[in-house]
């Protein structure tokens, strides 16, 4: 297949590195030259443009029969959001409209679910979050899967949606980098649930929805189990010796600012259509590799 890796950051240029072990002929779009020596090393073939500005996207061949759109805004507010996926969704799908597209995946988020009651959520559930950013990636969602008939100019244009937990691995880690910096805080009880996914098992659910994903349809990317704060620091306080960071009054606004939510996110529709198989299925196989890589 020939395939186009919109992104080439902290997931696209190992995803692209592996779709071309593989034996298929990857393109990685940036906005500028940065990586590009690391894009060419792991076989991947380096193009410029950027997806907010269209007119960027015409001196690009668009002949791929896979893309992925794994940007990332680097933080921001509402209109960096609005601008990167909503737009740059918006200006790929006008770029792409009458090529041999056969699957477009895009990386969205779980925080498109606002529950704060630590329920379990599945695609089905609302996505109705109160965050802002939030509220921009569930509109994307809607853009690229408006239905056939539609007025839309890419009638049964066919994206996948995944729906990313928090990401971590090699450098990354939200709440453990926090901890190793001796800065991580419970808030309050620490009973509020993470949802967690190793940067490897996205990049194997991506290929595996590149594959099998039905176009139209939403996967829930996250591992087996998710944990709540509390337990994850025990956890983490008692692999490394360390004291249990201290607790802090929770912030009653953070759901809105923040988007910081209280829910499990199960990836059952994911097990059940795509069969991948975890190479990290809960936080403790995960961060055992992660807390190896410190002592090497």
């Amino acid at each position: 297949m020939r395939v186009l890796i919109v992104g080439c950051g902290y997931i696209g240029l190992p995803l692209g590195a592996e779709l071309a072990r593989q034996g298929h002929a990857v393109f990685g779009l940036r906005r500028s030259a940065l990586a590009e020596a690391e894009m060419k090393a792991a076989g991947i073939t380096p193009l410029h443009a950027d997806i907010t500005q269209p007119e960027t996207l015409a001196y690009i061949p668009r002949n791929f029969d896979w893309v992925v759109n794994c940007t990332a805004s680097g933080g921001g507010g509402p209109e960096d959001y609005r601008e990167i996926y909503l737009e740059g969704n918006r200006n790929l799908v006008a770029w792409l409209a009458g090529s041999a597209l056969k699957k477009f995946v895009y990386t969205s988020s779980t925080s498109v679910y606002g529950q704060n009651d630590g329920s379990v959520v599945t695609e089905a559930s609302p996505a109705d979050p109160e965050a802002p950013t939030a509220k921009v990636l569930v509109e994307t969602e809607n853009m690229l899967l408006e239905p056939a008939g539609s007025r839309s100019p890419h009638q049964n244009f066919p994206a996948v949606i995944l729906r990313v937990a928090g990401i971590y691995g090699p450098g990354r880690g939200h709440w453990f980098k926090a901890f190793l910096r001796g800065d991580a805080r419970l808030d309050g009880d620490g009973a509020r649930m993470l949802n967690m996914i190793h940067r490897d098992d996205l990049i194997g659910v991506i290929i595996a929805a590149l594959r099998g994903g039905r176009p139209g349809e939403i996967y829930n990317a996250v591992d087996h189990e998710p944990v709540s704060q509390r337990a994850f620091f025990e956890w983490l306080a008692a692999e490394l010796q360390r004291p249990l960071p201290p607790a802090v009054p929770e912030d009653p606004e953070a759901g809105r600012r923040r988007g910081t939510t209280n829910k499990r996110v199960s990836n059952a529709k994911l097990m059940a259509e795509l069969k991948y198989e975890f190479l990290f299925p809960d936080f403790r196989r995960g961060y055992t590799a992660e807390i190896a890589r410190l002592v090497v």
